[in-house]
């Protein structure tokens, strides 16, 4: 690969908006509010686009100029800030001419890490003009003691919307725990 080569890749993936997180005091409005709605509340574990970098560790990276691709393989973790990801393999879609990012695949053992949230699934994908994360195949969500499980999970950011789908495993499982009493 050419050093001109390099350097693309390098940029693609520096200013991937894979996960989110803007400021701290942002998290920290965003996670009362996550707690008030539950578990469900459609913000999928808050994913937007943030300009902190992002570590990403595979086994192998290919790059593909014409199909404007990068495509990481084994044990792939990639880390932004509070949020990290792991896969079997983790696929950058972008635009071959304006290097713009189209959309992020995660597949194999999808886990992703965010503070006290865990979700898990056979595939996440992170749909970058939509601001959609969609987490397909026995799709958990957990944070604390509360649960969601279904086949699939579609997260609207912009809207604040969560769909989550039965599917082959069945209808939607949830298990919501109350909050303790607020001292007076």
């Amino acid at each position: 690969m050419k050093l001109g080569k390099n350097l693309i890749l390098v940029l693609i993936l520096v200013s991937l908006p894979l996960f989110f997180v803007a400021g701290e005091a942002q998290e920290k409005r965003e996670k009362a509010r996550e707690r008030e709605k539950g578990i469900a509340g459609g913000k999928g574990f808050g994913f937007s686009a943030s300009r902190a970098p992002i570590d990403i560790v595979s086994d192998t990276v290919e790059a593909n100029q014409k199909e404007g691709t990068v495509t990481f393989k084994g044990n792939v973790v990639a880390k932004q800030e509070e949020t990290t990801l792991y896969a079997n393999t983790l696929v950058v879609r972008y635009e071959s001419e304006t290097k713009k990012m189209k959309e992020i695949i995660a597949t194999g053992n999808v886990r992703i890490v965010q503070l006290d949230r865990r979700a898990t699934s056979q595939k996440a994908t992170f749909y970058q003009e939509e601001n959609k994360v969609v987490l397909d195949g026995d799709a958990v969500v957990r944070e604390g003691d509360n649960e969601i499980r279904g086949e699939r999970m579609i997260f609207y950011v912009n809207e604040e919307r969560s769909v989550v789908e039965g599917g082959k495993i069945g209808r939607v499982n949830t298990r919501i725990t109350p909050p303790p009493p607020k001292e007076k």
